[in-house]
This record gives structure tokens, sequence and C-alpha cells, in this order.
């Protein structure tokens, strides 16, 4: 499943997983629309759904990795260090679900500013 992210300044795509609990219950919520917060190199928000934690919930991802954060019922998307990561690795607040990761360059995130509105929305893929 890919989905779009997008903000005043930019957007970015993403490719998901769509056998896990976490992204179906996403999809059924998308489209939505939210306000950013951000936190050191992620920006995070709301999306109204909550889900539990999976076994596979990681607190280390890799930058660009697409999260949800289950404490706090958003996605999560780290592009580089948090206030509590150690070195250059992206620490999330909490183990979170990995969905997948956004597609091209993750730094684009930086123009995301607090506050900033969000839209995700699923893409749909045309047959050639």
């Amino acid at each position: 499943m890919q989905i779009r992210i997008s903000w005043p300044a930019g957007n970015i795509t993403a490719t998901l997983d769509a056998d896990t609990p976490t992204t179906q219950a996403l999809a059924k919520a998308l489209p939505l629309t939210s306000s950013a917060c951000t936190w050191g190199e992620e920006i995070y928000f709301d999306t109204g759904i909550a889900v539990s934690r999976e076994t596979d919930a990681r607190q280390v991802v890799e930058p660009g990795t697409v999260a949800f954060w289950t404490d706090g019922d958003a996605l999560a998307l780290p592009y580089g260090p948090t206030p509590i990561s150690r070195g250059g690795e992206c620490r999330l607040a909490s183990p979170c679900n990995v969905l997948g990761s956004l597609d091209g360059d993750a730094r684009v995130l930086a123009t995301v500013r607090n506050g900033d509105p969000i839209r995700v929305e699923r893409v749909e893929l045309i047959d050639e």
C-alpha cells in the first residue's frame, strides 16, 4: 500500500506493509488530516485511531521509517536524531509498530513546522 503525506511546504510518499493490523486500521481511516508536532528530527501527528503494540515493535529505527506510536495514537516519521537518541540513531519515544518506509529522501521532512496541517491519503496505483 502506498500513501502520500502532504504539508504546506511539500509532500512525500511512503510504501507500507499492507499485512499488519496497524496498516489495515490506518487504511480504513484514510484520508486523514492532522496537525504536525516536531521532536528533534522527527515529525509525528495524531491519527484518531488506536491500535495495540505489535510484537515486532521497535524503538530504534532507520531514518525514513514509517512508525505508529501506540502511546500517542500517532504516526511517527523520524528522519534523524531525536532528543533521546544516542549518536546519530533515530530513537523513538517508546517502541512503535513499524509500518514501512518513506520513498525518497526523508530529509524533506525538515520542512515540516510544528503546527503545520498534515494530510495523509492513499495513493491509488494505476494499472498500465
